[in-house]
């Protein structure tokens, strides 16, 4: 049979995979050390750590503002690196959420939103934010999806806490992406704010078909909306679990005993 001619596109399931990937910020100390890490495309995935383990590095690597000292990273079969003129063009498709949110303070919700349609906008245009009616008919739609209609016109410093993180979601819809980066979104909320806030987010990534990549400090409101969680330890990934019905589901089998790991998610529950 007579091979067909051609290349043939490959589709992977996996859209983030990690394999033996340390990093460090000074060539000295390891912040990430040999993680293995695979992220099915469309998933709602949970990184879990206290401060200073390691997990805003895990995001950083993905979306190619840092690079491994070791091991590899692939994003949809390409290698995250800002500065590599063959990925730019599909810097888009992450919509990146840092921890500080990046919002412009004084400047309406409206624009901040608008930032996210940028990538698409020509030159001229976008540095004088000359967007067509197409994409502020599209960045109102989604203003109302993440809950903020009637707020376009607001200046972002009179937003709360939780009004900005729904901008700082918008923003990154907007930019119609593939992939949604969250760095402890929900930090310094009260439960409920932070439960509302996890809500947008879901619905976000279940109705766009976004693989959704969050980062948590808090294993319990991780396990309840992640399909899985990865726990990550002085710069280590030492568990991945997530909830089926009324089960924790070890996905790392063997390296804990399931009193350690129950103890583990009662723990976290409680603080």
């Amino acid at each position: 049979m007579e091979k067909q001619k051609g290349s043939a596109s490959i589709s992977t399931l996996s859209i983030v995979q990690m394999n033996d990937v340390s990093a460090s910020y000074d060539s000295k100390d390891y912040v990430l050390k040999n993680i293995r890490l695979s992220i099915p495309r469309g998933a709602n995935y949970a990184i879990v750590g206290q401060s200073g383990s390691g997990k805003s590095t895990l995001l950083k690597l993905i979306n190619g503002m840092m690079h491994p000292s070791n091991g590899k990273v692939l994003v949809d079969y390409k290698v995250p690196n800002t500065s590599d003129r063959k990925f730019k063009p599909f810097m888009h498709k992450i919509g990146y959420i840092p921890q500080n949110l990046g919002l412009i303070k004084n400047s309406t919700v409206l624009e901040n939103i608008l930032i996210g349609a940028l990538p698409r906008v020509n030159g001229f245009n976008s540095f004088f934010k000359n967007f067509p009616d197409s994409e502020i008919k599209n960045a109102k739609k989604i203003l109302k999806q993440v809950g903020l209609q009637g707020k376009a016109e607001r200046k972002v410093y009179m937003l709360s806490g939780g009004e900005k993180r729904r901008v700082a979601i918008a923003r990154a819809l907007v930019q119609k992406p593939e992939i949604i980066l969250a760095d402890e979104i929900v930090s310094e909320l009260d439960h409920m704010t932070a439960r509302e806030i996890m809500d947008v987010l879901a619905e976000a990534q279940s109705t766009m078909n976004l693989t959704a990549i969050m980062v948590h400090h808090d294993l319990q409101l991780a396990l309840e909306y992640a399909d899985r969680v990865a726990v990550i330890k002085e710069g280590e990934k030492i568990l991945e679990i997530g909830v089926e019905a009324d089960r924790i589901v070890d996905f790392q089998t063997g390296n804990y005993t399931q009193k350690e790991i129950l103890e583990m998610f009662n723990t976290e529950s409680k603080e």
